[in-house]
C-alpha cells in the first residue's frame, strides 16, 4: 500500500485577528501556484463536490477575512479561527486540501496550517518530491512564520510517535525550524540545509521520495533527529507573543 503524506506547520498561542490571518492566507495562496499547478485553485467545503466548486477561495484579503471570521469559535473566545479548503481535483487520490487554525491564544489548541497531499496520480508524481515539498514548506513558513514544520508520511509519524516528547517537532522528509530555536549543526550527506529568509531553516533529508520501507531513510531521519535534539533544537512548542 502506498504511504500517504502531509505537510504541517505549527506555532504556539499567538493573538491574531481575522484580518491578520487573512493577510497571511492571501500571501500563501498567491504563492502556491509557483509551487505546483495543482495548488492554483482552492474551494470552500460544500454539501457536495458540485456545491464546493461554486465556492472558490480567492486571495483577496477582504473576502478571506469574511471567510475566516465565520470559523470563529462561538463559545470560547481565545480558540481563534478554523477553516478548510480543497483544490477541486475530483480524483480523491490525486487531490490536496488544507486545514488551518489561526489566532488561537489558548494552550488548549494549537495553531497550524496543514496540507493533506495527493496519494497517487499526476499531481502526486510532481508534488511528492523533495524539491516541491521544500518549496511548499518555504512559502508556508514565509507566510505564517511557524515555530516548526514537517512534511512526512503518516506511516513515519506513527513509527516515531511513541518516543516523541509531546509538542516537540517531528523530523521528517522535510523539516522546518524557526530561527529562534537555534543554529542547525552539520548534518550527514545527502541532507540539504537551506535558510528561509531570516525566519528559519529548511532541512531536506533526501531528494527522492522518503519511505519507511527503506531502512536507510529511516536510519537517516533518526540520525538527524539525534543531532538536532543534541543541539537543543527540538524542545516542545512554546507560546508566541
Amino acid at each position: 500500500m502506498n504511504e500517504t503524506y502531509y505537510l504541517g506547520t505549527y506555532w504556539g498561542a499567538r493573538k491574531e485577528l481575522a484580518g491578520e490571518c487573512a493577510v497571511r492566507t492571501g500571501t500563501l495562496l498567491s504563492m502556491l501556484p509557483t509551487v505546483d499547478p495543482s495548488f492554483a485553485r482552492w474551494f470552500q467545503q460544500g454539501k457536495s463536490r458540485t456545491d464546493a466548486l461554486r465556492r472558490s477561495i480567492e486571495p483577496n484579503v477582504q473576502d478571506l477575512e469574511r471567510l475566516i471570521s465565520r470559523g470563529k469559535d462561538r463559545v470560547i473566545e481565545n480558540l481563534g479561527f478554523r477553516f478548510r479548503g480543497w483544490n477541486g481535483v475530483l480524483d480523491e487520490r490525486d487531490a490536496s486540501s488544507f486545514d488551518v487554525t489561526c489566532g488561537g491564544r489558548s494552550v488548549r489548541v494549537s495553531n497550524f496550517w496543514l496540507f493533506d497531499l495527493p496519494i497517487q496520480g499526476a499531481n502526486a508524481g510532481r508534488v511528492l518530491t523533495g524539491d516541491v515539498l521544500a518549496s511548499l514548506m518555504r512559502v508556508t513558513a514565509t507566510s505564517w512564520e511557524p515555530d516548526w514544520g514537517v512534511a512526512m508520511s503518516h506511516s513515519h509519524r506513527d513509527m516515531v510517535e511513541p518516543r516523541r516528547v509531546p509538542k516537540s517537532p517531528y523530523v521528517g522528509w522535510v523539516t522546518y525550524l524557526a530561527r529562534h530555536r537555534g543554529t542547525v549543526p552539520p548534518l550527514p550527506s545527502p541532507v540539504r540545509v537551506e535558510s528561509v529568509e531570516d525566519k528559519g531553516t529548511l532541512i531536506v533529508l533526501t531528494p527522492e521520495r522518503f519511505t519507511v520501507s527503506n531502512p536507510e531513510h529511516v536510519a537517516l531521519a533518526e540520525r538527524v533527529r539525534e543531532l538536532l535534539d543534541r543541539a537543543g533544537l527540538l524542545k516542545p512548542l512554546q507560546a508566541q507573543p
